[in-house]
């Protein structure tokens, strides 16, 4: 899916989101690395990563050619500062009208404008592919990424006490969130 939009973050500073693609795999895989080192919320650590350069830039190309999925990347002064994505539960009819939703961006940038940017980006292009729902999972302890998701409308539909199992501090709550993407 192709995206491309400009926006004024808190700071002035100019950023574009735009989808990404196979030239801007290494730069990718770099902010991967680091945003997964920077928090103990999203899925993996750095050094679980499987996926080589090469393979991220195709994955990102693939995305970009796809009809019902997207990974947008938030750039500033020609640095990706973020990513974020939606991609399909699955292909069968039961499930083709979720998609999931994930972020990460460099701690750098909290508190600019940029997770809200990107995912009211992912919702209007989960709207443009046809879907009627889009989910996350936040850790509970996320306070901030809860609130801004309550603010796009998300809901919470259900917990799982035990759904990561950190380094840091074990066992952490996962709050289950969907919003409904019909008019």
């Amino acid at each position: 899916m192709q995206y491309q939009k400009q926006i004024t973050l808190k700071s002035g500073k100019t950023c574009i989101l735009r989808n990404g693609t196979n030239e801007d795999a290494k730069a990718v895989y770099e902010i991967f690395q680091k945003t997964h080192e920077e928090t103990d919320y999203l899925l993996s650590y750095p050094e679980e990563t499987t996926m080589t350069i090469e393979e991220e830039g195709e994955f990102l190309q693939e995305k970009a050619n796809a009809p019902r999925e997207v990974e947008i990347l938030a750039i500033i002064d020609g640095q990706v500062v973020a990513t974020a994505g939606i991609h399909a539960l699955g292909s069968k009819y039961k499930v083709k009208h979720r998609a999931d939703f994930g972020i990460s961006v460099l701690q750098a940038y909290w508190n600019e404008g940029i997770g809200k940017a990107l995912t009211e980006s992912c919702i209007a292009c989960a709207k443009e592919a046809g879907y009627t729902q889009l989910e996350l999972d936040v850790v509970a302890e996320n306070d901030r990424a809860l609130a801004l998701y309550r603010s796009l409308g998300f809901i919470e539909y259900g917990r799982n006490p035990k759904g990561f199992f950190s380094k840091l501090s074990g066992y952490q709550e996962l709050v289950a969130m969907r919003l409904e993407l019909q008019e």
